[in-house]
């Protein structure tokens, strides 16, 4: 069975995640393409079978497509997400699942009441650093965990035209809309829910519009305290993780490798896509001493590979739009609790 696929949206999303992968998974097809910008279009050409259409519009006017894949701006995502319920399709939508919890919610509920299957790329799930970092968890090896530190950070000082950088919280920017939903997915994935959030937001960029430096601090249910950073504005970054247990730490640098090597023209398959090039391992420290850890290949592409189990065997969905909804209502919590502090400060 083939699953005809549209891509609404080919920014990052659509051109370095989304079709490259679905066009790995051989019970995909990438069949149509959402796309006016001209490097774009160009650039979707890979794609031979695919029909390149200049609106989402063209998606649901046609009655031959499984599944709709939705990586356009986050305040959009609601509205096609409905309009691909109302045609029968299954659809991924890239995170964040809406622009708030009770918009997400309400999507998952009609979606349900629909029987359309309904997803959410969360594809750091399978970064090869956390895949090492839940292994060696499993394991045991570290003993108890207490803290967990986590950071993804680049340095883009300067505001562009991209609607990242010019959308409101209010639309769905700001780097807790973007960032967030993966740190605290995985934060939860690893520790279970959380009763406590702490927040530090800023603009850190001359006219931003949103916040573009965050830190969380989540105190999970089980006592394990997760600390996270997200950032456009650092020079230089933190350890990607960093797990403190009751026996030792382990360490781990740098991004998963998968986007870069998209972006250069690796696709999934190739020798050596999702493996850093340069053999880096994360550390275990502990007071006998350092060992070598060795990073698992990220897989992306286990993402698809399970949709479409999903899809033709009835099993479960990759990720259940539960835990997205579980995630923005942290990042409503967040926001709730900077703008507290933000009054508490004015008023001293």
């Amino acid at each position: 069975m083939t699953l005809r696929t549209a891509v609404i949206g080919f920014g990052t999303g659509g051109r370095v995640f989304h079709a490259p992968l679905l066009a790995a998974e051989p019970r995909f097809a990438v069949s149509a393409i959402v796309t006016t910008d001209p490097d774009r279009v160009a650039a979707a050409g890979e794609y031979a079978d695919a029909d390149v259409l200049a609106s989402a519009d063209e998606v649901f006017a046609r009655d031959d497509l499984d599944v709709v894949v939705i990586t356009s701006p986050h305040e959009t995502h609601a509205p096609f997400a409905r309009r691909a319920f109302a045609k029968g399709l299954a659809v991924v939508v890239d995170k964040p699942l809406g622009i708030s919890a009770a918009e997400s919610r309400a999507l998952a509920a009609e979606a349900e009441a629909a029987g359309v299957p309904l997803t959410v790329f969360q594809n750091r799930r399978w970064d090869g650093d956390f895949l090492t970092v839940r292994e060696t968890l499993t394991a045991g090896e570290i003993g108890e965990v207490r803290q967990f530190e986590s950071a993804f950070e680049r340095w883009a000082p300067r505001l562009t035209s991209r609607w990242k950088d010019v959308a409101t919280p209010e639309q769905g920017g700001g780097i807790l809309f973007d960032l967030g939903p993966h740190l605290i997915d995985q934060a939860l994935l690893l520790f279970g829910d959380v009763v406590d959030v702490h927040a530090e937001l800023d603009r850190r960029r001359p006219g931003a519009v949103a916040d573009d430096d965050v830190f969380l601090s989540l105190t999970h249910a089980n006592g394990v305290r997760s600390r996270l950073w997200m950032s456009a504005t650092s020079p230089s970054n933190r350890p990607r993780f960093r797990v403190v247990g009751s026996r030792g730490v382990l360490t781990s640098h740098g991004l998963d490798p998968q986007e870069p090597q998209s972006k250069a023209g690796m696709r999934p398959g190739d020798p050596g896509f999702g493996v850093h090039e340069d053999g880096r391992a994360a550390v275990l420290a502990s007071p006998e001493g350092e060992r070598a850890v060795p990073l698992r290949a990220g897989e992306h592409l286990a993402f698809y590979r399970a949709l479409g189990d999903a899809l033709t065997k009835g099993t479960p969905l990759p990720v259940d739009p539960a835990d997205a909804v579980r995630g923005l209502e942290i990042i409503e919590t967040a926001r709730g609790a900077a703008r507290c502090a933000e009054l508490s400060r004015a008023v001293r």
